[in-house]
């Protein structure tokens, strides 16, 4: 009996949050100085990366034939937060967590998603190509500001899944149920 009580009080101090902002709070105030140094230097990484060849930040090396929106600087600094979140979780993970693969994907998707979402619709040389500039202004442009929402969606779920997922423990397969099928099936 004392060992199943001193299970479920270890549970009970790994895993806080379940969900709730304010445990992914304490969550992230429990990460070591490694991974807010990652989370930095990712979401540093990401405004540049970004922000360079959008030409949000106005270089010599690249032009903007339409004025950004009120909203691109937002969008992106809050994608590059989300973003270095999303990479930090991968620096010291708890031993025991179990990720999937569909996060990280969302969170590569998010990124990606961004670039296009801030990006000037008839700079964009993919777009240009598919839609012309017509389309590109026509078709595009308008589809932009969803763009933006579906990157912080995708980000936000991306460091969702990989929080929860830190916190969560893989079961050992159970001795008696795997012999129960092999009966079965004999």
């Amino acid at each position: 009996m004392r060992d199943q009580r001193t299970s479920r009080d270890e549970s009970s101090r790994r895993a806080p949050w379940r969900g709730t902002l304010a445990g992914l709070g304490a969550d992230l105030r429990r990460w070591p100085a490694r991974r807010w140094w990652v989370a930095l230097a990712t979401a540093l990484f990401t405004v540049v990366f970004i922000a360079i060849p959008t030409d949000l930040i106005d270089t010599p090396f690249f032009s903007r034939e339409i004025q950004p929106t009120a909203w691109s600087w937002p969008v992106l600094i809050l994608s590059a937060v989300l973003a270095g979140l999303v990479t930090a979780t991968y620096v010291a993970p708890p031993e025991g967590a179990s990720f999937g693969r569909a996060a990280g994907r969302a969170g590569m998707a998010g990124w990606l998603v961004t670039f296009f979402a801030v990006g000037c619709p008839v700079c964009n040389k993919l777009v240009l190509l598919a839609l012309g500039t017509t389309g590109a202004m026509h078709f595009f442009e308008p589809v932009q500001p969803y763009l933006a929402a579906a990157s912080i969606i995708l980000l936000g779920w991306a460091l969702y899944a990989r929080m929860t997922r830190e916190n969560s423990c893989r079961l050992p397969a159970r001795a008696d149920a795997e012999a129960e099928v092999v009966e079965r099936v004999h």
